[in-house]
């Protein structure tokens, strides 16, 4: 992998990589990146592998080929302190007389002696804390140069580091955004970088494709309303901050007109918690979206005229961009892509994911003669990468396909359990908890149980409980009752847990040795045929002439299997079973594409042969051991 990642690097082409668990492909490209003396951009999948490039993996690797090189790490702005946003939130806690907050506290101490203001540095704080929105900025609250704090920004200081860097590590989401925004990230490094290396790639298509959409959100709009309502309070008073009365009046004016818009378009909106098509809503509904979307225009010049270079004239550059993003929502054919209305209990959204984004993602990146590495351990479908490359417009780079090292036939074991239902059936869930109970009795915990949906996942969660009762010999960690990465701390610390979750289950986690053991996966993972995004791309597809089972709906099932099951065996030490309860596996046809995609374990559908696999490697329990109440 190396030797191909230097070739592409010095011919300047591009080269997709799927390198299995264990490779070491983080080493495989940080090599040939080192020895290159290129500038190079590094882009991850989340924001914990940013920081092992730069403060574990970049460092080792310099020190041991004797190539230091200037590294810079960049987040987004909602990851660094922002003094004036600090200041802010200290001055409110006095003015309400209230007792000192502790978290607030503690980030005070820690901005008198950070250099960088990454809010990660701080122990214990969460990225999920409510703290952190109180403390960071936003586009629509940061005012740039005019802030009394812009000499000491840490946003402006990691931009200027980046700028000044041979390597520079960022994440996809700013790695987009500064594609498709040009203003949110690291100014010209993408144009200045002789080569791009994507890791974690194969969330990719999906990110672009959010990206390359448009998104219309009640987050969205109130956080450009409640700026301009402070506003409109000052001009009450007869001047907001240098504005003549008559421009604040009809600042005054546009305002009401977005906010009675916007009383409109809600009073049509579903009620409750749900995701629909914009098919499914009143014919009326994207007449009334367009008269918000031009009342927010109508904002952004009465905001203008207060002058190019004043905050009010920011925020209605925001004003603007929402009403841009809610025409083109509104605007949009069937034929270009998906759009959604999403209602929950705190607001709603509308969206439009385009359906074929290669020719644009293209265009983003340039022409400029770049060298492009896509890698992951999930890419192509058993050989074939088309899926992944021909969303991207990556059809012609050259590929390479690098199995695991891992002994997979001696340390796995793929149970296919016998006679369950069709998953259809309304006791599934019933019969998958009865098939992993014992299971997991046998391996002691150290399972993962992973379900497609929240609600089999409530199910499974409230199964497991009236069976265990109040003497539950194992401990449930359940997704939604704590943040995702407390739940895995407490879960590795416990060694003999039951975490229940979806999705976010299904990837980018790592636990390595004994404490995961067992993974149960209930459904094969194919979207849901009601999801409004699944019946648009379908029928999209079929409009075109094209198979969509076959191109579309069978392989984003294949790479999300490859990856639940990619959480069991993370190194050469260990050992486990994973069991799959969907039938379908071995019933249909297309099962054999699923399993020529998995690693090769050893396959049985004998229960007893796995509970005697599980038992032989569940580690002893220590004396006096026992578990938390579930």
């Amino acid at each position: 992998m190396a030797e191909r990642v230097g070739d592409a690097l010095a011919r300047r082409s591009a080269l997709i990589v799927e390198a299995g668990t264990g490779t070491g492909k983080t080493f495989s490209y940080l090599v040939p990146a080192l020895l290159s003396g290129a500038r190079i951009l590094i882009s991850t999948g989340t924001r914990a592998l940013q920081d092992q490039l730069f403060s574990k993996d970049l460092p080792l690797v310099a020190r041991a080929l004797g190539r230091p090189a200037r590294v810079a790490v960049l987040k987004g702005r909602v990851n660094y302190l922002c003094h004036r946003r600090l200041s802010q939130a200290q001055a409110q806690l006095e003015l309400s007389g209230k007792a000192g907050d502790r978290a607030l506290e503690r980030v005070r101490r820690w901005s008198l002696v950070t250099r960088s203001g990454d809010l990660a540095e701080v122990r214990g704080l969460s990225d999920t804390h409510a703290i952190w929105p109180t403390v960071t900025s936003t586009r629509d609250n940061c005012v740039g140069i005019h802030c009394e704090d812009f000499s000491r920004c840490h946003v402006a200081a990691a931009r200027r580091a980046a700028q000044e860097a041979d390597i520079v590590i960022v994440n996809h989401h700013l790695f987009l955004a500064d594609l498709v925004l040009k203003e949110d990230g690291f100014g010209d490094i993408l144009g200045s970088a002789d080569a791009l290396i994507l890791d974690e790639a194969h969330q990719l298509p999906d990110l672009a494709t959010q990206f390359l959409g448009a998104n219309f959100s009640s987050r969205r709009i109130e956080s450009v309303l409640k700026g301009l309502r402070v506003e409109s309070e000052d001009a009450g008073q007869g001047r907001a901050g240098g504005v003549a009365r008559e421009v604040a009046e009809r600042i005054a004016g546009a305002l009401g007109e977005v906010e009675g818009g916007l009383q409109d378009l809600t009073a049509q909106l579903p009620r409750g918690a749900v995701r629909v098509s914009w098919s499914e809503m009143p014919l009326q509904f994207g007449s009334t979206a367009l008269e918000l979307a031009q009342a927010l225009v109508g904002l952004e010049t009465q905001l203008g005229a207060a002058g190019a270079e004043t905050p009010l004239a920011h925020i209605g550059a925001r004003a603007g961009e929402l009403g841009a993003a809610l025409e083109s929502i509104a605007a949009a054919s069937a034929a270009q892509g998906a759009r959604t209305v999403e209602t929950t209990a705190r607001g709603f959204a509308l969206t439009l994911l385009p359906f074929d984004i290669a020719e644009r993602f293209q265009s983003l990146l340039g022409a400029r003669a770049c060298a492009r590495v896509f890698t992951s351990a999930t890419l192509s479908v058993g050989d074939d990468f088309s899926h992944f490359s021909n969303r991207l417009g990556f059809a012609a780079a050259e590929e390479l396909k690098i199995d695991s090292p891992f002994d997979y036939a001696r340390q796995g074991l793929l149970y296919l359990p016998p006679g369950l239902p069709n998953p259809s059936s309304p006791a599934y869930t019933e019969s998958v908890i009865a098939t992993a109970l014992p299971l997991i009795v046998a391996s002691g915990g150290g399972a993962f149980v992973l379900f497609t949906s929240h609600r089999a996942l409530a199910r499974g969660a409230a199964l497991l409980r009236a069976h265990w009762g109040e003497a539950a010999p194992l401990r449930l960690y359940v997704q939604g009752e704590a943040p995702r990465e407390r739940l895995l701390d407490d879960f590795r610390a416990d060694g003999n847990g039951v975490l229940l979750g979806t999705a976010s289950f299904w990837e980018g986690v790592d636990v390595q040795g004994e404490a995961l053991r067992l993974v149960i996966i209930d459904k094969l993972p194919f979207g849901s045929p009601e999801d409004p995004l699944v019946k648009a791309r379908v029928e999209h597809l079929q409009m075109q002439g094209g198979n969509a089972f076959r191109d579309y709906q069978l392989p984003e099932a294949v790479l999300a299997l490859k990856q639940g099951v990619g959480r069991l065996i993370r190194s050469e030490d260990d050992f486990g079973a994973v069991a799959i309860c969907d039938p379908r596996l071995v019933a249909r046809s297309y099962g054999r594409v699923f399993l020529q995609a998995l690693p090769p374990m050893s396959v049985t559908r004998e229960a007893d042969e796995t509970l005697k696999f599980l038992r032989r490697h569940a580690p002893a329990r220590k004396p006096g051991h026992a578990a938390q109440p579930a």
